[in-house]
């Protein structure tokens, strides 16, 4: 029996404003809160909340049979928990459908993959503490910013407990072999690797519409007849793409959300089922072909690696500088401080470095944008300087770090004794 294992992303960054040089160690607050709002609020209202409702909809029709997953930022939650409330709720609703799997994803959607080990352990435990208060669940699969893998990322994710993470189906990496399989990943066959379809994933992003396409009109029943006409072998399909192509990149006009309620019930005509990645792991059963990456891939550009983050001088002088001051922040007690560096990784603000394809940045070039954020990077080190100066080699900050532990793991046995002798008492 063949399963579709749907997936959207959800993200949406802050708004850094205008900060000028003069401002540096004068305005501590990087923020556009009103485009911010303006943003947010559009973004959900156009796409978000309407395939919120859309996914609450097809479970009910389909009688709980329609399964997907999710992923969703930390810093998305708390934008819509103050500006569009609404949607929490709908994802709390959704949650309790028990349909539907909200996949771990670093915090800040960051690349701290590539930047800090300890950073990236940080935001999935912050991610995954968050996705329990608000929704009463956690995962064991992971959804890495832009769908980042490698070899030396997946030995990462298989020390913190987590049973498979999702990635590209790139050719490069698959070569003759098919997205359609479960694999297991070179580093240890414990560790399972769910492959993106490419071909129908961005048929369904940016080519649903396009007259130009061979397969348009697109609708529901032809889609389906596309998913059984695979291999027979090929049982599992992973259908995983960005929230935003319902509502924006297929405005609701082209009857993209029609489509997709519609899809449950060809599915199931044809005996097609829906799965979570989570399911995939307990259903399936690896195939003998280990998944390799030895460089970083990702779902994004052409080349479906970092080049759209990390490709050119401006991107790659911004993600050292940051990342550089990571041990100092980590040992950081100021709320503020660690508040601010968590939405500065965010890698929107890298995309829009980029000469090529900048992304909906509000700035008018990539050049702009690298300045405006160096601005505000400025005066974010001298704030961590302050606290933790560059005088202090790493030898000395480690040393400081095992010491503080020490101390606080000292506190903690102290306290817990105190606290048996007042009840002893």
């Amino acid at each position: 029996m063949k399963n579709i294992c749907f997936c959207f992303q959800f993200h949406a960054p802050y708004r850094i404003k205008r900060y000028r040089f003069f401002e540096i160690g004068q305005d501590h607050y990087y923020y556009d809160d009103m485009a911010t709002e303006e943003y947010v609020t559009w973004l959900t209202q156009t796409s978000y909340l309407p395939l919120g409702k859309t996914l609450l909809e097809m479970i009910r029709l389909s009688k709980n049979r329609f399964h997907c997953a999710l992923s969703v930022s930390g810093t998305l939650l708390e934008l819509w928990e103050q500006y569009v409330p609404e949607m929490i709720d709908v994802l709390k609703a959704l949650a309790q459908t028990k349909c539907v799997e909200f996949v771990a994803t670093p915090y800040a959607y960051s690349l701290a993959a590539q930047g800090s080990e300890t950073e990236l352990v940080e935001q999935l435990q912050k991610q995954a503490l968050k996705v329990k208060e608000l929704f009463n669940v956690q995962s064991q699969v992971l959804w890495n910013t832009e769908l980042l893998y490698s070899d030396e990322i997946a030995s990462q994710v298989l020390g913190l407990g987590y049973k498979a993470i999702m990635t590209e189906g790139a050719k490069h990496i698959l070569s003759w072999k098919s997205p359609n399989y479960l694999y297991p990943s070179c580093v240890s066959s414990k560790l399972r690797v769910l492959m993106r379809n490419m071909a129908l994933s961005d048929m369904l992003s940016f080519h649903f519409s396009d007259p130009m396409s061979p397969e348009y009109p697109m609708d529901a029943e032809k889609f389906v007849h596309m998913v059984n006409a695979l291999p027979e072998e090929e049982q599992l399909v992973n259908l995983w793409m960005g929230a935003e192509a319902f509502g924006i990149w297929q405005p609701a006009n082209t009857g993209i959300f029609e489509f997709l309620k519609a899809i449950p019930y060809f599915a199931m005509e044809n005996s097609i089922g829906f799965v979570t990645p989570s399911e995939v792991v307990k259903t399936y059963k690896p195939v003998n072909d280990a998944i390799s990456s030895s460089y970083p891939l990702t779902w994004s550009g052409s080349d479906k690696d970092l080049r759209l983050f990390l490709g050119n001088d401006l991107q790659q002088e911004t993600f050292h500088k940051l990342y550089a001051v990571a041990e100092r922040v980590h040992l950081c007690k100021d709320s503020q401080l660690k508040a601010d560096w968590l939405l500065l990784q965010d890698v929107n603000y890298l995309h829009y470095m980029n000469h090529i394809d900048r992304g909906p940045s509000n700035f008018d070039t990539s050049y702009d944008a690298f300045i405006n954020y160096m601005n505000v990077l400025a005066d974010f080190l001298q704030r961590v300087e302050e606290q933790y100066p560059t005088t202090i080699d790493n030898e000395e900050l480690n040393g400081l770090l095992q010491t503080i532990n020490s101390q606080e793991k000292e506190i903690a046995e102290l306290n817990k004794k105190l606290r048996a002798l007042k009840k002893k008492a």
